[in-house]
């Protein structure tokens, strides 16, 4: 069976964090950018009587311009690629925790049929069906909380990538920063080339 993977976008302090901890940091969505995505999960918290409602998202997509721009924008941003097969089992010793795919929908289809409350975590608008988003979401009626961390293994980690706006003559110094953590000496580490790449520009001179 082929391995799945679940990309990660953030920025270099919280890779860090990830790694020099081994752990995945759940947030509160209010903060989010969409207000229609984080106004859905502020009702399903109201609507389940909920004390805590966190969540953190990956993508199923490859890498993608959107993505960079969006969710790790300028130098600093960074992609980590996880092996389901290694990060799933840290997921389901947590009770609370769900780990779901996004299901996109649009206005006309919630005007025609609705939506029920237990929909409401893992839905959003049409227009960013392209994310591929996949969410994890903790939730409790009793424990009021701001964040969560959940420990995972680094083996989990398949593939770290750099932002493709770091300059080319500072990646090997991240690179070296980044392995000298413990444990993190093999860890796979790349710096983009999605907005510069030497062997696409070559096929555009040697055009006939």
């Amino acid at each position: 069976m082929d391995e799945v993977y679940y990309r990660r976008y953030t920025e270099l302090p919280s890779l860090i964090h990830m790694l020099t901890y081994s752990e995945l940091t759940l947030l509160d969505p209010r903060s989010w950018d969409d207000k229609n995505d984080s106004y859905f999960l502020s009702k399903y918290r109201e609507k389940k009587k909920l004390k805590s409602v966190l969540a953190l998202c990956f993508t199923q997509a490859k890498e993608t311009y959107h993505h960079w721009r969006v969710f790790a924008p300028g130098s600093a941003g960074v992609c980590v690629r996880f092996k389901g097969s290694a990060l799933e089992p840290s997921i389901r010793k947590i009770t609370g925790l769900r780990f779901k795919p996004v299901e996109y929908l649009t206005v006309a289809e919630l005007r025609k049929k609705g939506i029920t409350t237990s929909k409401l975590p893992f839905s959003k608008r049409f227009a960013f069906q392209p994310e591929n988003e996949v969410r994890l979401l903790w939730e409790s009626k009793t424990e009021e909380r701001t964040s969560l961390s959940i420990p995972i293994s680094l083996f989990a980690i398949s593939r770290i990538t750099l932002s493709p706006w770091l300059h080319p003559s500072l990646a090997d110094e991240v690179k070296s920063l980044l392995k000298s953590v413990d444990g993190c000496k093999k860890l796979n580490i790349y710096r983009s080339t999605l907005i510069s790449n030497s062997e696409w520009m070559k096929h555009g001179a040697a055009a006939t």
